[in-house]
């Protein structure tokens, strides 16, 4: 049954080509079908075929080589610097929180913390009249005051750290901040791709907050348009430190993109000491649900034999009332799941599971983007 060949991947032939010889070089087998006998450079539909058992680990190496992507080697070379981890705050008692756990997952990952505020201007100097002094003037104060509030805050927040690192509260890490005009949301995106970090760190208000904001919210919004993993801490966790959470659920859709995104899940949590449950996020109500997550449970044990998995076959019926009683039922600390980026007008009509879950749960979600 593991030697059936599957489809990988469909190209042309030179691509195809490329990728057959990649995978070789790793050590597996790879076959091209649906050439063109007469004139195979102009083949279209070309399949690059494997044994199914090699899937995960094509899968990986697709994944970790960007092979398609002509700026590779810059964004190999990039890797090679110390891990950041983000930290969007707004000064709220859940943004100290978020500062926290990052702080020492940067002290356990060996990395640096960057610590980052955007505040919004409402002062615009080419919508006021050239003639209208007063006007300039009080938009000109008003801006003053507001930067001048961000930095005091910052500088408080700061402060704060300091005095917990001197009293041992918190470990030492090498961190810095920054302050960013904007909307809050395009700011961190923005800032993101300028600055790379390996994880994003974010406090939210929790299950409380209205639905209204739903659409709204600058995590939500951070969670469905970045790239890197999104750590979303709601204000009423009780810790302050990933050391604390031994139960963390995954998500699984039963798609071939969730053995990529739970490879870089293991990376995250690399060296904590936490049992795994898997839990179907399918929306599919037939048996062979049960079926399906003992299979991908026993290939992550295969592939993982060091960690401590088991697999959870949630309730039918409303899919986030279901969480939530596995939530409580397992005692789970912390939710992981796969996020997957769609347009803006599919956003808005039918928002993500993630985001869903983030105004539906006071449990932290981690969520990685496939």
């Amino acid at each position: 049954m593991e030697d059936r060949l599957i489809t990988l991947a469909i190209h042309t032939y030179e691509k195809a080509q490329m990728l057959k010889m990649m995978l070789e070089a790793e050590g597996i087998e790879a076959y091209i079908h649906n050439v063109n006998q007469i004139q195979p450079v102009i083949s279209a539909g070309v399949r690059v075929r494997i044994k199914e058992s090699d899937l995960p680990h094509a899968l990986r190496i697709i994944e970790d080589s960007k092979w398609l992507d002509e700026s590779h080697t810059k964004e190999k070379e990039e890797k090679t610097h110390k891990k950041r981890i983000l930290v969007p705050v707004d000064f709220s008692d859940y943004s100290m929180k978020a500062c926290e756990i990052a702080i020492n997952y940067a002290h356990k990952m060996d990395a640096e913390v960057m610590i980052m505020h955007a505040y919004y201007s409402i002062y615009y100097p080419s919508a006021i009249p050239l003639g209208d002094t007063l006007a300039y003037q009080a938009n000109e104060e008003s801006t003053r005051q507001m930067i001048e509030r961000v930095q005091s805050d910052m500088g408080h927040i700061c402060s704060e750290i300091e005095a917990r690192i001197a009293k041992g509260d918190l470990p030492a890490v090498k961190y810095d901040y920054t302050l960013r005009e904007g909307l809050p949301e395009e700011e961190i995106i923005a800032y993101g791709k300028e600055y790379r970090p390996d994880m994003i760190v974010m406090g939210t208000r929790g299950k409380d907050q209205k639905d209204i904001d739903l659409i709204g919210s600058v995590t939500g919004e951070v969670i469905e348009m970045n790239k890197v993993p999104v750590l979303a801490i709601p204000e009423n966790v009780p810790f302050n430190n990933l050391e604390a959470v031994k139960h963390v659920a995954f998500a699984t859709s039963f798609s071939q993109r969730d053995l990529v995104a739970f490879d870089r899940f293991m990376e995250v949590i690399k060296g904590y000491d936490m049992h795994i449950h898997l839990f179907n996020i399918s929306t599919s109500r037939d048996e062979w649900n049960e079926i399906r997550l003992t299979g991908v449970r026993e290939y992550f044990k295969r592939q993982y034999p060091d960690a401590d998995i088991t697999h959870t076959v949630l309730d039918d019926g409303d899919l986030l009332l279901a969480i939530e009683k596995f939530v409580r039922d397992k005692q789970i600390d912390l939710i992981a799941l796969t996020t997957y980026r769609r347009n803006i007008l599919a956003r808005i009509l039918n928002p993500s599971i993630a985001k869903k879950m983030l105004f539906h749960t006071d449990t932290p979600l981690l969520v990685m983007h496939a």
